[in-house]
């Protein structure tokens, strides 16, 4: 198949790219390197180094591959913080430029969409863990303009004058982490933030008192449920969340970062700060949706997934330190 993954230079849409190559499909990637790196963007994809928000790099996108079967929608701002401090901004990457895409996908009669939704989406819950049935309140705009996008995508599939069939799927994503997380990102990916506070000598700071939890899912998991829903029919027109059923609490993976790096709470500086605004108090997903239609479950504990993360931290902070 000939496959567009948006924001295929990030760390969720370079791994995805990566296993769509690997199983024999042709790949294009979109990217504008807000936030991804063009390292990141597997060998024998074609790369268009553009915007989701410029009609004209998406529609470059879709026609480099001579037109495309499928498109992987996971570029975004994927910060909360900095939606607050530039909602502008965060309203055209993740709202307008999902109206892009789908407008790309009626012009070329694109018939599979696969959105990169979220949590953030739910706002406050009053059910943990959250089913995809509970309300969506986002309480951030980040949460909203995601969770516009997500309405968009499915009212897009749904109009009755469309002559072809537009098969969506949206994923609500937990806390994903692993390898080409950020190091240098402080606006997103608690995980690696933390790892990169303690590679760099620098103090951690935790919003709250740390007893806010979230359901951490490996990235290598998150990939399994995007690759498995694509010719998955019982995926269509479903949404449904990836996490892992469970969930730690901000302090255990503080102390979890500081014991695999050599230190502890005895010896590193710890700041509790205000809460932020947009900030969801506990968050678990219940996975039965996706684990019922594509047969998912997750395969990597957080213990391993955290092991294999500090592992490639570690060696980045060196290969950086090292140049």
């Amino acid at each position: 198949m000939r496959i567009l993954v948006t924001g295929g230079a990030g760390f969720i849409g370079s791994h995805i790219a990566e296993r769509l190559l690997a199983d024999g499909h042709q790949v294009v990637v979109l990217d504008n390197e807000s936030t991804g790196f063009a390292a990141n963007v597997p060998t024998g994809a074609c790369y268009i180094r553009g915007d989701v928000r410029s009609p004209e790099d998406v529609e470059r996108a879709f026609t480099a591959l001579g037109g495309l079967d499928v498109v992987y929608h996971i570029a975004g701002q994927a910060s909360t913080i900095k939606s607050f401090d530039d909602p502008g901004t965060d309203l055209d990457v993740n709202t307008r430029g999902t109206l892009n895409i789908l407008q790309g996908c009626i012009r070329h009669r694109v018939t599979r969409l696969l959105y990169a939704s979220s949590m953030v989406c739910y706002g406050h819950v009053t059910q943990v863990p959250t089913p995809e049935t509970h309300p969506c309140r986002p309480i951030s705009y980040y949460g909203i303009t995601k969770y516009a996008a997500e309405r968009y995508v499915f009212a897009t599939a749904e109009r009755p004058d469309l002559d072809f069939p537009l098969n969506v799927t949206a994923f609500r994503m937990f806390n994903v982490y692993g390898e080409r997380q950020s190091l240098s990102n402080y606006y997103q990916g608690v995980v690696t933030i933390f790892m990169a506070n303690v590679l760099k000598g620098e103090p951690i700071t935790i919003h709250s008192d740390g007893e806010q939890s979230r359901d951490f899912v490996y990235i290598s998991d998150v990939v399994d449920a995007w690759v498995g829903a694509l010719e998955n029919p019982r995926s269509y027109g479903e949404v449904m969340n990836l996490g892992t059923g469970t969930r730690k609490s901000i302090n255990q993976l503080v102390d979890v970062t500081l014991e695999a790096l050599g230190h502890s709470r005895a010896d590193w500086e710890i700041r509790y700060t205000p809460v932020r605004p947009g900030d969801q108090r506990h968050m678990e997903a219940d996975i039965s949706r996706a684990r019922e239609i594509l047969g998912w479950t997750p395969q990597v504990s957080f213990e391993e997934g955290m092991a294999r993360t500090i592992r490639w931290a570690v060696s980045e902070h060196r290969r950086a330190q090292a140049k």
